[in-house]
């Protein structure tokens, strides 16, 4: 019986700090459904700025960071972009691929193998 993963956890790479100096750095992401890539587009700040898509949409496909809450639009807009670029690719490999995981090619052999992404500093 197979199992779908549908959560998958994360460590940022800077981490986001909130309004009280606290740093949140683990969190987890959800796989998106058609909606969190449809409803983003009635927005109006999508509309008047179609880069703004994806701020919204981590905003709802990340589901915990640190001791936040909740994640919203404006969370997201003051990470480092470093972690924000974190979380995009994160996004892109698990909705494409299921597996938060990138191919690798040894260097030796140039056998090709996936490499799981695990959390930073683990």
């Amino acid at each position: 019986m197979d199992i779908l993963q549908t959560e998958f956890s994360f460590t940022l790479p800077k981490g986001y700090v909130d309004e009280t100096g606290t740093l949140h750095k683990q969190g987890t992401m959800r796989l998106a459904t058609a909606a969190d890539e449809i409803m983003p587009l009635r927005d109006s700040r999508v509309q008047q700025n179609p880069a703004y898509l994806t701020v919204i949409l981590l905003s709802r496909v990340v589901v915990s960071l640190g001791g936040l809450k909740m994640i919203t639009p404006r969370v997201i807009e003051e990470l480092y972009t470093s972690d924000f670029a974190y979380l995009q690719e994160m996004y892109n490999r698990i909705n494409q691929n299921g597996v938060n995981a990138v191919q690798a090619v040894c260097p030796k052999c140039e056998q090709q193998f996936d490499v799981e992404m695990e959390p930073l500093g683990e």
